[in-house]
């Protein structure tokens, strides 16, 4: 007779396992999917929001001015007797455009910079080095603040002084990871294969170096959607006649003291909503990327 070679059953609970395993690696982390859901949410409001809004964000009703929420007004209305709801719906759209164009300019400038600064030794890197910290030491707020009384505000020139400001930031953390890079074997392997300085940079360390300028991309984007906020309740920043929540909430602050608090309230958790999916996404890719290496 001739001997059958039995194969094993497999495991089950292995394999369970193993999937689960698998599943766990695959899904992104619980912070990434809630932050990830709010910008979400908050992006179809930009885009589409104008279509599903139960009033013209912009219509006066001086019948209806400063009513609390109820069934009619969700969110009560505004001075001038508008829906504080569908403003903030409608209102979400220039944030939601200035921020991520702002962030873009500050992390490309601030990432090219890094990348010179990390790479070459020498005077190069200590007089970026001193510049750096130079403009690090300036405080944010009197520098965008004279800039943009100098400019004049505009969406252009905040998403220009925005991306200017968080450029060194920025190159001070990418010099920091290039620095460390530069020293790896596979850099010293491109100098002796007679790679170019530039393709050493932008083809070998650049990629490298990606989960830290993806980091900063995301983290700064969430300060950038509060600079914005705060430009705008300064009067620096977005301008009338835009529904921008940080101009509401200077429009109704003066009304906390009469207890008209739903201007301020609901416009102010929009914010908060959009910094806190922002530094959840960033909280999130951090750790993935920290479990990864």
């Amino acid at each position: 007779m001739t001997d059958l070679v039995h194969t094993p059953a497999p495991d089950t609970a292995m394999l369970r396992l193993s999937f689960r395993a698998r599943l766990r690696d695959a899904l992104p982390a619980p912070t990434i999917l809630v932050g990830g859901a709010v910008l979400l949410f908050w992006s179809v409001c930009a885009l589409f929001g104008q279509l599903f809004v139960p009033f013209d964000p912009y219509a006066e009703d001086f019948l209806a001015m400063l009513a609390p929420p109820d069934a009619v007004h969700w969110f009560g209305t505004d001075s001038l007797g508008r829906d504080v709801f569908s403003r903030i719906v409608v209102g979400s759209r220039d944030i939601l455009l200035v921020a991520p164009l702002s962030t873009l300019a500050g992390v490309t400038a601030g990432s090219f910079i890094g990348l010179v600064l990390g790479y070459f030794d020498g005077w190069v890197d200590a007089i970026g080095a001193r510049l750096l910290d130079a403009l690090m030491a300036f405080p944010f707020i009197v520098l965008v603040t004279m800039t943009l009384v100098a400019l004049g505000p505009s969406n252009l020139t905040v998403i220009l002084v925005i991306g200017i400001a968080y450029a060194p930031l920025v190159a001070r953390t990418v010099r920091t990871a290039v620095r460390q890079e530069r020293e790896r074997d596979y850099v010293s392997a491109a100098r002796l294969a007679g790679e170019s300085t530039i393709g050493i940079m932008l083809f070998e360390i650049l990629p490298n170096v990606r989960e830290t300028i993806l980091v900063e991309l995301i983290t700064r984007l969430g300060y950038a959607f509060f600079s914005i906020a705060t430009l705008s309740f300064l009067g620096l920043g977005i301008q009338p006649p835009s529904a921008d929540w940080g101009l509401a909430i200077a429009e109704g602050y003066g009304f906390l003291t009469g207890g008209k608090w739903w201007i301020v309230v609901f416009n102010s958790g929009a914010i908060i909503s959009l910094v806190m999916a922002a530094n959840l996404i960033a909280q999130g890719v951090g750790a993935f990327e920290a479990d990864k290496g």
